[in-house]
């Protein structure tokens, strides 16, 4: 009697605790040894050992305690864990709807676990949310920080059954494991709204994308635009954080302060969208920048949610047409002509808008993409003010329709730590063998890193720094062995040679078993650039040198002697690849404006945008990159010099001429004082190349015709330019577009510095020179000759002071000795233009 007693009443306690967890939120402090209250924000978590129905009856697990902790952790849910060694299931019942899932791990030390054995995947349901993942190590494969916390929040939707079944799959030979699991519920139609919310697809027109039951999201980034980082206890109910967006940033904006005013929410964005103190920060443009931009590191082949947030909260902004701007994101036009006072339909009322981008898989490898978010300001419709804002920031992955969210770690990317139990040794060859069956690949690089390991007598490491001193710089770039460049070149081979200069041979190779393709540039011992140029290469490009126009140095190799330098690979070449002595097909004119404004951007962030004036002082078509979207990036920094302070004037710095023949400024040469419009004059060259599709310099020519910048010059005085230019150009430019190209190469080649535009001036031109030529071609007149307009005998430029078409009635020019400026009617307005726009910090070129 006693013993049936005691049966109905646990039976009637589970009963009861299984109804109360059916209520949300859940939080389950995994392998604790009791309920516990987090110090953070008070809610209690429930040790999962309490409840047997989430568990299997016959379970195989571990409850382990952090060997290690930091400060900065809080106790619950990170110091305790619960490890698998083989497949689990955790069943929990849940209210229906739409569900925030947030798995937290803390990579520390536990009892019987090795960070080097620790690969798991997660589904819950059908999602795949998790694949062969390690928290101890960055989706880069470096190792984290022992003390970072992650927490890693999903976006799913829990049917009729109420059972949300959620289950960890170690990895051969590996561990999983999990400190704590939250699912709270939100409010109906937050993220997954249906077929009812239409959402705008970033590239392609008119086609929308819905989001509803059958897909589930990974939020990425929850970013507070220009603010702190908001805690989840200041959420509103649903314990999201929102951190700050300062990583992110690139280039120059203003963070308004906060201001403690009143958000009116209204039925379209109500209250729990987001908390007010996001909607009271945000960024706006400053005056010496031309956009807001943002770079995000996203995986390809899915799509992707962007949402943003935005509120009009200043007393200057209380009415339309004040602040107007276009919203790019991925180089693409999301938006046009945006103004929030519109949009939200009054001041001080929040809004937000959202996207769907599709990250384009070139490779089919579902590697990591920089996707940028890019506010520009827009004056066609002639705004007070030449501004943008943005308040906050969600990015979300969305399932693809087999409800995967996963992008596999790759096991072998990651060097193993020499084990010293038998047991494990053991372990760790079982787990090469499995790998070479599955890639032979992974077997050759394994091995590859092993040999270098006995060659150095196991002080190795890693496999990507040297434990060796060396005056170079690794925090920002990799440090490779000989052996890793050999690996990934099948040890120089000749048939992986893609180029040749000065500094030596440029091999194509492959890098993580063939998934990372890169350039490897290999100094010869006859080269006549030596250790110096090494050196300021690297010092350049592992500094926080970045910007989508500039090459970025994934690493270098200065191991038993060798000097190598390794960036990602540019599928396209060089630019002067694409010009002439080629059999690619000849490139179209707006492409070659594109790269020209590409270009431009690049050696505009190095003269203007860094602490420290830096002067190229090698710019030269076979130094201008092109990717494989054909993105411009300026190369080869082995000669560059850095000058004064950024923003104050640089008279010149005095040093011995270096250069190539034929791009060398006289000014440098005659006085051997270097200046940024050195610079300026290599690209009036460059422009010319591009232009009429011919070197610099060929000596097999005329003499009048040698030299490509002195016989250009002299074409445009005489009006004789159309007997250089490209043939293969014919019909294609635009009269007011070639005027204006040619007039600005003409200025950039000036015999004095101080005549010549800066490059900013030339980022603006050519922008403006692009948009002649859209404006013409929108309008659909053909071109009848690419020198002079319809009609007109006038040349482009004449002895003395240069004269404009007499055809562009639109355009007024206003020129100085030391400044182009330019105004236009309504019709062809000059937009503003992105200069810092692109400055990132991505894992290479």
């Amino acid at each position: 009697m006693l013993a049936g007693s005691l049966i109905s009443f646990l039976l009637l306690h589970l009963m009861a605790v299984t109804m109360a967890l059916t209520a949300d939120p859940l939080l389950l402090s995994c392998g604790a040894l009791s309920g516990t209250t987090d110090e953070s924000d008070g809610r209690r978590w429930d040790t999962d050992t309490d409840y047997p129905n989430f568990l299997p009856l016959n379970f195989s697990s571990i409850s382990s305690t952090a060997t290690a902790s930091d400060t900065s952790v809080t106790r619950v849910p990170y110091m305790s864990a619960r490890i698998f060694q083989s497949k689990f299931t955790y069943t929990l019942p849940v209210s229906t709807g739409t569900k925030f899932l947030r798995f937290y791990f803390y990579p520390a030390p536990y009892l019987d676990i090795n960070e080097s054995e620790s690969f798991f995947s997660v589904t819950a349901n059908h999602f795949a949310l998790l694949s062969n993942f390690s928290a101890f190590f960055t989706d880069a494969g470096a190792s984290t920080n022992s003390s970072k916390a992650l927490r890693k929040e999903f976006v799913i939707n829990v049917n009729e059954t109420q059972i949300l079944k959620i289950t960890f799959s170690p990895s051969p030979n590996s561990y999983a494991f999990v400190n704590g699991i939250e699912i709270v519920s939100m409010p109906a139609n937050l993220y997954i709204q249906g077929d009812d919310h239409e959402i705008k697809m970033v590239g392609r027109q008119n086609i929308f994308y819905y989001i509803n039951n059958n897909t589930a999201l990974k939020n990425l980034y929850r970013l507070n635009v220009g603010g702190n980082l908001v805690p989840s206890t200041e959420d509103t109910g649903m314990y999201r954080v929102w951190d700050s967006d300062d990583e992110f940033v690139v280039g120059y904006s203003y963070e308004t302060p906060h201001l403690d005013v009143n958000i009116t929410y209204t039925s379209e964005t109500p209250a729990y969208t987001a908390p007010t103190i996001v909607y009271t920060t945000s960024r706006t443009i400053a005056n010496y920048s031309q956009s807001l931009d943002w770079i995000f590191p996203l995986d390809a082949g899915f799509y992707y949610l962007f949402r943003l947030h935005f509120c009009e909260i200043q007393l200057e902004f209380t009415k339309q047409n004040l602040r107007v701007f276009d919203i790019s994101i991925g180089n693409q036009t999301a938006d046009r002509q945006f103004d929030v006072i519109v949009w939200s339909r009054g001041w001080r009322i929040p809004v937000y808008r959202d996207y769907a981008v599709y990250v384009r898989d070139p490779d089919g490898r579902r590697s990591k993409q920089n996707v940028s978010l890019e506010l520009r300001p827009d004056m066609e419709t002639k705004p007070v003010y030449e501004n943008a804002i943005l308040n906050g920031l969600e990015i979300f992955k969305l399932s693809d329709p087999n409800g995967n969210l996963a992008v596999p770690y790759p096991e072998s990317f990651f060097e193993r730590p020499k084990k010293n139990k038998k047991k494990n040794i053991s372990s760790h060859i079982i787990v090469v063998i499995i790998t070479g069956v599955i890639s032979g690949i992974a077997v050759f690089s394994i091995l590859g890193f092993l040999i270098s390991w006995r060659r150095n007598g196991g002080k190795a490491g890693s496999g990507t720094k040297k434990t060796g001193s060396s005056s170079l710089p690794s925090d920002m770039c990799r440090h490779f062995l000989i052996e890793e460049i050999k690996n990934a070149t099948g040890n120089f081979d000749e048939k992986f040679v893609i180029g040749h200069g000065g500094f030596g041979n440029v091999y194509k190779g492959y890098l993580n078993n063939g998934t990372t393709t890169v350039a490897v540039k290999r100094s010869n011992p006859s080269s006549k650039q030596g250790v110096r140029e090494f050196q300021t290469e690297i010092e350049m490009l592992s500094s926080k040198l970045r910007h989508r126009h500039l090459v970025s140095l994934i690493g270098y190799c200065d191991d038993k002697n060798e000097m190598i330098l390794v960036y990602d690979y540019m599928a396209n070449g060089t630019l002067r690849d694409q010009l002439y002595n080629t059999d690619n097909a000849p490139l179209p004119w707006k492409k070659r404006l594109d790269i020209c404004i590409g270009a431009a951007k690049g050696l505009y962030y190095l003269h203007s945008g860094t602490k420290y004036t830096i002067i190229h002082r090698d710019v030269k078509s076979t130094n201008i990159l092109l990717d494989d979207k054909w993105v411009a990036k300026v190369s080869d920094f082995g000669l560059s010099k850095v000058g004064s302070l950024g923003g104050i004037d640089v008279t010149h710095v005095s040093t011995a001429v270096k250069g190539s023949f034929g791009y060398v400024d006289p000014e440098y040469y005659k006085r051997q004082k270097l200046t940024e419009k050195s610079d300026v004059y290599s690209f009036g060259v460059v422009m010319f190349e591009v232009l009429c599709s011919r070197p610099a310099i060929s000596p097999n020519l005329s003499s009048e015709q040698v030299n490509l910048a002195e016989w250009a010059c002299r074409s445009c005085t005489k009006g004789n330019l159309e007997r250089i230019i490209d043939p293969n150009l014919e019909g294609q430019i635009s009269p007011e577009c070639l005027s204006k190209y040619v007039e600005l190469a003409y200025h950039c080649l000036r015999d004095q510095g101080i005549q010549r535009p800066s490059m900013g001036d030339i980022v603006k031109t050519l922008e403006f020179a692009l948009q002649l030529q859209e404006d013409a071609d929108n309008r659909g007149h053909e071109v009848e000759g690419y020198i002079y307009p319809p009609g007109s005998s006038s040349p482009l430029i004449t002895n003395g002071h240069e004269e404009i078409f007499p055809g562009l009635n639109e355009v007024e020019r206003k020129l100085t000795d030391n400044d182009i400026s330019i105004s236009t009617s309504r019709s062809a307005r000059l937009k503003n233009i992105t200069i810092f726009s692109e400055i990132m910090n991505p894992l290479g070129r």
